[in-house]
């Protein structure tokens, strides 16, 4: 497992070695340059991902010269014509029309996200394209910002924040804004892989009793890290103080979270995702919240992203719901930027990318 910090210096010496460009290039040279593989990136990326490419010499890039605003589809579509390479984030749907547009030059695709749901898999198989994703080096920021939804969720902070600022603290009251402590907790993981596991060493302090998880099969190795056990999904729902989601979605996992799963959770549980939206049944949430069914719940990933402020679920004191933030810090996004830059930059060469999805 890779700590973000340690990964980013890594990458930064793996850069791909670089050209040795003048500034008074000769009219060959130029022509040299023209000549070498054209990319579009579609988004500002972090600083150090960016100097990658700049210094490598072995690209020609243009890139859509914003983070606040994702590149229109119909730009897009103009702007990939004839390229070789295509560094994405997860805003942009890669799919046969965009594969398309590219045309047979597209050979390598590199997405600066762990998730991989807006890439056509199939697609991108069918033409032999080789895809470059950036997993691991987010391990570290995702568990840290899920242990402080799961504090900011199960002890009610937004809430007492707002009740500070409003004037409604007022004498002290016996359980006034009481939530629920991880002391003595049952810990429950759907989707036991690197983020999980980080996720139960960083509670494992706070005195938590036990660790349950299910899977699409045992992952006793991974499970022996962190002493948890193996349980049915039934058994994790009815047994879980605390229910964190860590898996990725897929036709298995799509609204896996539904009505049934709720209906046997404890009343008392705390439900959190930070993985992806489309794992939840929102609705469903929506009733077991507003019910009472379950105690409260953290998102950090919803569908669809960004979520209506008209939703239901914003109306709730007990629902917490962040802008899909989990890896937002400086370290990992520029360490995600710089892998995702050195696997296009490999994968262009015709070698194999650091982190490279097996089609």
């Amino acid at each position: 497992m890779w700590c973000s910090r340690v990964a980013l210096r890594r990458l930064q010496r793996i850069a791909v070695t670089p050209l040795n460009i003048t500034a008074g290039l000769t009219s060959s040279a130029q022509r040299e340059m023209s000549t070498l593989p054209r990319v579009y990136v579609t988004r500002q990326i972090p600083p150090e991902g960016l100097k990658i490419l700049r210094e490598s010499g072995q690209v020609q890039f243009e890139l859509w010269d914003s983070d606040d605003v994702p590149v229109p589809r119909k730009e897009l579509l103009e702007k990939v014509k004839g390229v070789d390479g295509l560094l994405c984030v997860l805003t942009e749907k890669i799919d046969a029309e965009l594969l398309e547009a590219a045309g047979p030059s597209l050979k390598v695709v590199s997405t600066m996200s762990v998730g991989f749901d807006h890439l056509s898999l199939e697609e991108l198989k069918k033409r032999g394209i080789h895809v470059g994703y950036t997993p691991d080096v987010l391990t570290d920021a995702v568990a840290e910002l899920t242990v402080a939804l799961l504090l900011t969720t199960s002890r009610r902070l937004i809430e007492a924040t707002h009740e500070a600022k409003t004037g409604g603290w007022g004498t002290w009251r016996t359980l006034w804004l009481c939530g629920y402590e991880l002391a003595n907790s049952t810990v429950g993981i759907l989707g036991l892989g690197r983020i999980g596991v980080a996720i139960a060493e960083r509670l494992a302090p706070f005195k938590v009793k036990k660790f349950i998880y299910t899977d699409v099969a045992p992952r006793p190795e991974l499970a022996s890290t962190i002493n948890a056990e193996y349980v049915s999904l039934d058994q994790l729902a009815k047994q879980s103080d605390f229910l964190a989601l860590c898996c990725a979605l897929t036709p298995e996992t799509k609204e896996i979270c539904n009505k049934d799963l709720f209906s046997k959770m404890k009343k008392t549980s705390i439900f959190i995702n930070t993985s992806r939206g489309g794992v939840v049944n929102q609705e469903d949430l929506y009733e077991a919240l507003s019910t009472g069914q379950i105690a409260a719940a953290g998102l950090d990933v919803t569908v669809p992203e960004p979520l209506p402020t008209s939703h239901p679920l914003f109306t709730l004191k007990n629902c917490v719901i962040l802008p899909h933030i989990a890896s937002a810090s400086y370290t990992t996004r520029n360490a995600m930027s710089a892998l995702a830059a050195n696997n296009l930059l490999l994968g262009l060469r015709g070698e194999p990318m650091i982190k490279e999805l097996k089609l």
